[in-house]
């Protein structure tokens, strides 16, 4: 039987394009297969959202690409 990821377990990151000055900024949660943790990180013990990494990496994929 497989076990779910454990999110409380997530190693957060800030976004690359955040800037220290209180602007949008997001983070996302690596080291959890098959998953990918999403938050706002002015509110760290707000709700997070998770996606599917392949998901994800489309989502990433498409914004680099310029077709979102």
């Amino acid at each position: 039987m497989e076990t779910a990821p454990d999110p409380r377990k997530a190693v957060w990151r800030k976004s690359s394009y955040s800037n220290g000055e209180g602007g949008s900024c997001v983070e996302i949660a690596d080291g959890l297969p098959g998953i990918v943790p999403v938050r706002d990180s002015k509110t760290p013990d707000g709700p997070a959202l998770t996606f599917r990494a392949a998901h994800w990496t489309r989502f990433v994929e498409a914004l680099r690409g310029g077709s979102l």
